[in-house]
């Protein structure tokens, strides 16, 4: 599966414990990641400065789901069963 362009759920839902440009001390879950442009795609896309978690993120149709907002709510579940 690839990414849909726009989502951006996986740089809201999730936590990242990891820093992010602008973001010392990473991100809670549900926080929209400051490096998230407004039409919902990573500013930082490519870069070294890009967290691993990111980085190695791999869309997939169990948590994505088939719409941007089926996405937000599975990566909202997968994160509370983490803690």
């Amino acid at each position: 599966m690839n990414c849909r362009l726009g989502c951006g759920a996986c740089c809201i839902a999730p936590s990242i414990s990891s820093p992010i440009p602008g973001m010392p001390m990473g991100k809670l879950a549900g926080e929209r990641c400051i490096q998230l442009s407004d039409d919902n795609l990573c500013k930082i896309f490519g870069m070294k400065e890009r967290p691993e978690v990111c980085s190695s993120f791999t869309a997939t149709e169990d948590v994505c789901g088939k719409t941007n907002a089926e996405a937000i709510s599975l990566i909202t579940y997968l994160e509370s069963q983490t803690n």
